[in-house]
């Protein structure tokens, strides 16, 4: 599933769902709160798939994110795109957007690693 971004940076386009850790917060339990207020979703991670540093946004100011991914399955809830998301698509694995339809690059880097890992 990815989900179309409300906002900047990058509004308009797709981004795996997600967010920023709160304080003290563990990175699983932020995984599970960032996908119900971005999707409607209850989930379960199941593995570990990466990380990689990005900027948060293009400019020279912008702040360095660590990313953390996992897939996950859906334990509950309906979806529906709420909080920074202005769509929901669930993508076949060989159908995703192209490189120039997602925002973040290390958002294309990972679904590529992915995609070839479970290929």
């Amino acid at each position: 599933m990815l989900v179309r971004r409300a906002h900047d940076p990058y509004g308009g386009t797709w981004d795996l769902p997600g967010g920023f850790l709160e304080e003290a917060e563990d990175p699983l339990d932020a995984l599970r709160r960032e996908l119900v207020e971005e999707t409607g979703l209850e989930v379960e991670p199941v593995a570990f798939v990466g990380a990689r540093l990005d900027s948060y946004g293009d400019g020279p100011d912008a702040p360095t994110t660590l990313n953390l991914y996992w897939t996950a399955r859906v334990v509950g809830g309906e979806p529906v795109a709420g909080d920074d998301a202005a769509e929901l698509r669930w993508f076949p694995r060989d159908a995703l957007p192209p490189d120039d339809e997602i925002g973040f690059p290390n958002v294309r880097e990972i679904l590529r690693a992915w995609r070839t890992a479970e290929s």
